[in-house]
């Protein structure tokens, strides 16, 4: 059984970025409903004893869709905070290798998520070549089947944002810059630090450095949903 883990900080915690409003329908119906749903999807199959990742990595359809919602919302919470923070010495020694500088990697990135078709997700992840770049997928895809390690991602589907934001992605995409969790994108960054890393392993694999972050994320003090 899947659990819907505790947001990582309070509900009011993000305003006035993200409203306390915003966290009841996001966090409480929509990631919530995703859980929910993959369990109703995956009781009684060969998936319902797997890890999170590993459903990911193995499934597809609707299976796939409620999984990858599920574990795109945790990160995605887990990108957050309400606390100032920068990014570490070697993170951001790679981000001013490989963008040219924190205010270049900011640009791309919001970009990226405006100039996104329709809903979606928009990454800095770290190649399976160490190469860091941002990304966008649409709908439910994830980082994790391309082999890729998340570092951060800001969700730029319309219920993240339309109650404080309305239409304007632009303005939401900018104010995210001022809550990244760069404390947690550093410390995932340290802990998959290699030259060549395989994400899409299963989470159970020893082996596999992204398991030990993905691991923390979903054990923190869960609620029911």
């Amino acid at each position: 059984m899947i659990e819907l883990p505790k947001l990582p900080f309070a509900e009011d915690a993000l305003e006035p970025f993200i409203s306390s409003e915003t966290i009841q329908y996001h966090y409480h119906k929509h990631h919530a409903g995703y859980v929910n749903k993959l369990n109703e999807l995956i009781k009684n199959t060969v998936y319902e004893k797997m890890s999170l990742s590993s459903i990911i990595r193995d499934s597809q359809g609707a299976v796939f869709n409620n999984a990858a919602q599920v574990f795109n919302h945790i990160f995605y919470w887990s990108s957050l905070s309400g606390k100032k923070s920068l990014p570490g010495k070697e993170l951001l020694e790679k981000i001013n290798n490989d963008f040219g500088s924190v205010e270049a990697l900011k640009e791309e990135f919001i970009k990226a998520g405006a100039a996104l078709f329709g809903s979606g997700w928009v990454w800095l992840v770290r190649e399976p070549n160490g190469h860091l770049t941002v990304k966008t997928t649409q709908n439910a895809d994830n980082p994790l089947k391309s082999h890729m390690i998340p570092l951060f991602v800001c969700d730029v589907w319309e219920h993240a944002y339309y109650i404080d934001y309305r239409n304007m992605r632009p303005k939401y995409l900018e104010e995210f810059w001022n809550y990244i969790n760069w404390e947690h994108a550093t410390k995932t960054f340290n802990k998959t630090d290699n030259n060549i890393f395989i994400a899409a392993e299963p989470c159970n694999d020893i082996h596999d450095p992204f398991c030990e972050v993905f691991d923390e994320l979903q054990h923190q003090d869960r609620v029911t949903s």
